[in-house]
């Protein structure tokens, strides 16, 4: 023992943690809004496609916030949101202008569901 440090100084490491119930796993639906229940679940999800597209062009092209604001014509406290995954109040219409103005190609298909309720979905290519 090193000098100066008595037995009874010591802090006894070997203390056993309480047992923790394991907690109750739920398969996703696919749409985490949906499974938290927000409201228009599929439109949040698309809304965060549009905006995950978003910071990765920025990224990409190493934009500052300063500058994609500018290209965008927005205020830069509103590119720092679209940064952290924030849509916000932006609607899907405008994120989809955006992405236009960062120089990329948008395609909306409509076709019959097979279900009762149509679904949205953005595909990345």
């Amino acid at each position: 023992m090193p000098s100066g440090i008595t037995e009874k100084d010591r802090t006894n490491m070997r203390t056993k943690a309480p047992k923790k119930t394991p907690a109750a796993i739920e398969r996703s639906s696919g749409n985490v809004f949906a499974d938290l229940g927000l409201r228009n679940p599929e439109q949040e999800l698309t809304k965060a496609r549009l905006t995950l597209q978003i910071y990765s062009i920025i990224r990409e092209r190493r934009l500052t916030q300063t500058e994609a604001a500018k290209i965008l014509g927005i205020k830069q406290p509103h590119v720092s949101l679209l940064m952290r995954n924030r849509a916000g109040s932006f609607s899907v219409g405008r994120l989809i202008e955006f992405l236009t103005t960062l120089g990329q190609d948008v395609e909306i298909t409509v076709r019959p569901s097979r279900h009762r309720h149509g679904e949205m979905s953005v595909i990345v290519a």
